[in-house]
Order: C-alpha cells, then structure tokens, then sequence
C-alpha cells in the first residue's frame, strides 16, 4: 500500500506502535498456542482452537509490515521483534508437535539449526557494520512453514501422514535454500564492506 505521506522519509515508531503491538501479540499468544498442542496429545496436537489460534497468529504477521507502511514508519524494535516472533512461533510450535508425536525430530532439528544458525551468523555480521536485507524468499520460507504447522493442527489432517510429513519436508527444503542464500549474500556484503 502507497503510503499516505507520499514520497516522505519514513518515521521511526515507538515499541507502542500499532504495527508492533500485532507482533508482540504474536509473541505473547504463543505460549498458549504451545500449550493447545500440547494438551491435544490423544490427536498429536490436532484441534481446531490451535487451528484458530495458529491462523489469528498468522494474521498478526499479515498485517504488521502492513501497518508499518501505511503509516510510512520504520521500526529498529520491529525489524528485531518481527524476525524473532516467527522463530519463536514457530521453532516453538514444531517442537511441540514433536513432542506429541506428530512430526518427527530430524526436520524440525534441521530447522532449528537453519534458524538459531542465520540469527547468530546476521548477529555476526551486524557487528561488523554488515547488514543483510531479506530476500522476498525468506518471507516465503516463513510462510511454508506456517502453512506446514497449520496442516499439522488441522483436525480434518489428523490421519493424513503422508501429506503431512511432505509439507514438513518442503518447509525444510525451502529453510535449508534460504540460509544458503543468506550466508552467500552475508559474504557477498562482508567482502564489499571490507573493500570500501
């Protein structure tokens, strides 16, 4: 959406921003989340409240990079809550699930590694004044995990193993591709840094 102060700068936002209450919210509501699968044990984790919940949460991250651009703002709390409040959602929400028996350890531990792995090598270079901007891949990473975990706590998905598990799988494929991705541009924006 064009921003409603035309060509302008955009403005640093407070924590209390809008666009940063929708991810905070995110952040807050996942221990509940957590705590849905978990107690669908006899479903490994299937219900429909996690199903709502999981969707209102996925909302959240709909709507605030949204919000940010309408009201032509940047936020540094944001631009670090954003990224976190998806690992924890779901680094969280996966284990959960393996934790009831409905995803297998080896793809979520490959997640895991990808996601703690790309936060520690970007902590890395920010220290030395590299920053490295998000491929529109990432964002769609993002969003085929959350569409893996989402089938995952569907009810109507509870017996369908197959599709499940090659959901969980494509997620893996689709995180592995995009922290590749990362460390060549990470390099890439190093060894420019460097020459400069």
């Amino acid at each position: 959406m064009n921003s409603p102060s035309g060509s302008e700068a955009p403005a640093q936002a407070s924590l209390l921003h809008p666009a940063n209450l929708l991810t905070l919210a995110r952040l807050l509501l996942s221990p509940i989340l957590f705590l849905l699968i978990l107690q669908a044990e006899d479903t490994k984790g299937a219900s429909w409240a996690a199903f709502g919940l999981g969707l209102a949460m996925a909302g959240t991250d709909f709507f605030d990079g949204r919000v940010a651009r309408w009201a032509n703002v940047t936020s540094r709390s944001g631009a670090f809550l954003d990224p976190l409040a998806d690992k924890v959602v779901v680094l969280g929400a996966a284990f959960c699930l393996v934790a009831v028996e409905r995803y297998w350890w080896v793809p979520v531990t490959i997640i895991a590694f990808r996601e703690l792995g790309i936060t520690a090598w970007r902590a890395r270079w920010a220290g030395a004044g590299v920053s490295i901007p998000a491929r529109r891949s990432a964002k769609y990473k993002t969003s085929v995990q959350g569409l893996a975990l989402a089938m995952a706590v569907m009810p109507t998905l509870e017996d369908a193993h197959a599709v499940l598990t090659v959901a969980l799988w494509v997620a893996v494929v689709f995180t592995v591709v995009t922290g590749l991705q990362y460390l060549i541009d990470g390099r890439s924006a190093l060894a420019n840094n460097r020459e400069m």
